[in-house]
């Protein structure tokens, strides 16, 4: 049985078992449990898609609002490499983190999160957080911007970029590399 999304946002519906890591909260803040998933793309040239719930108030049931494929890097099997597992969790204040990394293959290794807020109808990047590491060479950076505000911290040191709003559908990972200045 596959999950189909709901009228006008555009999505391909997905099986059930393409279904790599879900959480839920409260992301509209109207008191109903809304969800959100992380889905193994269809085909081998892409990433994971992030699909995102909320529970419509009149009638108890969930409305697919933003259907972004191809944003998380990570494993998509069970039988995949260890150390690569995206993941997705519901913070407190009603934002959701989605992270991936890689713990486990070659000298660079890397965390990344981005938080998801839903604002206006829509969600949106709210930060960036990224860190890396060489294995060899004992180099390591990190990066944390807030994209709405444009304030961000690399390497323990403050600045500023233009304040930014940017859906989870139009991010790409170049947005936050450019703004943290890593490539």
């Amino acid at each position: 049985m596959g999950l189909l999304p709901a009228t006008g946002v555009p999505a391909q519906p997905f099986p059930a078992e393409r279904i790599v890591a879900g959480a839920s909260g409260d992301w509209n803040k109207d008191g109903a449990t809304d969800l959100a998933l992380l889905v193994a793309p269809g085909s081998d040239d892409e990433v994971v898609g992030i699909y995102l719930y909320v529970t419509e108030s009149d009638r108890g049931l969930l409305r697919l609002v933003t259907a972004a494929p191809d944003k998380v890097w990570g494993n998509t099997r069970l039988d995949g490499l260890y150390g690569r597992d995206p993941a997705i969790t519901a913070l407190a204040n009603g934002s959701i983190a989605v992270m991936s990394h890689n713990s486990s293959i070659g000298r660079d290794r890397w965390e990344k999160t981005l938080t998801l807020a839903y604002r206006g109808g829509r969600f949106i990047v709210a930060g960036y957080t990224y860190s890396d590491y060489d294995t060899i060479d004992n180099d390591s950076g990190s990066c944390d911007y807030n994209v709405v505000t444009g304030k961000l911290t690399r390497d323990e040191t403050a600045r500023s970029v233009a304040p930014r709003t940017v859906s989870i559908e139009d991010w790409t990972d170049e947005i936050g590399s450019t703004a943290c200045g890593h490539s």
